[in-house]
């Protein structure tokens, strides 16, 4: 069976967290708007396919699992985890990843809003005066926080988020570092020295042969400025 993942097709965006699971999974899928349009890809394609979906999704990503559709990205990778190893077996440490993962949803939602902090329907140029102050609030307060949160993890596990086994939340800490250290390169180069051990991890995920051969391949989508993680030198205080 081959999964379907409905996403947008120009950006990484939430799917990405998706996409990187299944890749590391070696899970045969298709990124169905990312297609030909005479395939059924595109943006328009993916509308008209989310109001055909049932139980109908509130919005992508989307995965369609045999009769499963499944949405919202903490979901998805609680369905994925267990189906292909990439949580622990025990409902304890399943619990915990996708404690885990909900935790990184908050912290993609902030990453997000430094440059929409008014409304995701106006264009940054719109709210750019708004758009700094909640940036300098990001770098200095927030970042530091959450990942200093996974490093206190990672410092008592000696290994990944969940021990020693990859899970899931580990490929999500490596999504969220590459996004900050293209969104925010200065502030993030400042942060290094504390959080050694996320960096490190980030690292070890970003060398796994799976993953690899991804980010090497044309299916992984470059960091944009259409995305969640995007580069405007004024928000990094440059």
């Amino acid at each position: 069976m081959a999964y379907e993942l409905h996403y947008w097709p120009g950006i990484q965006g939430r799917g990405e967290f998706v996409r990187l699971a299944l890749e590391e999974a070696g899970a045969d899928y298709v990124d169905v708007a990312r297609l030909p349009v005479s395939e059924g890809g595109g943006e328009r394609a993916l509308m008209q396919k989310l109001g055909e979906l049932a139980p109908p999704p509130y919005a992508p990503p989307v995965l369609v699992a045999g009769g499963l559709v499944l949405a919202q990205t903490a979901n998805i990778l609680f369905f994925l985890g267990a189906r292909h190893g990439l949580t622990p077996a025990d409902e304890a440490g399943r619990l915990w990843v996708n404690q885990l993962q909900l935790t990184f949803t908050d912290l993609v939602k902030e990453a997000h809003d430094i440059h929409h902090p008014i409304s995701g329907s106006l264009y940054y140029e719109d709210q750019k005066e708004a758009a700094k102050a909640n940036a300098e609030a990001f770098r200095r307060e927030r970042i530091p926080k959450y990942l200093g949160y996974f490093e206190r993890i990672l410092e008592r596990s000696g290994a990944g988020l969940a021990g020693e086994e990859l899970c899931y939340a580990d490929l999500s800490l490596f999504q969220v570092v590459r996004g900050l250290q293209y969104a925010l390169p200065a502030a993030m180069a400042a942060l290094a020295p504390k959080i050694g051990k996320a960096l490190a991890l980030a690292d070890r995920v970003e060398g796994r042969p799976n993953i690899a051969r991804y980010l090497a391949s044309p299916r992984r989508i470059a960091f944009n400025e259409n995305g969640i993680f995007r580069h405007y030198p004024e928000l990094d205080g440059v």
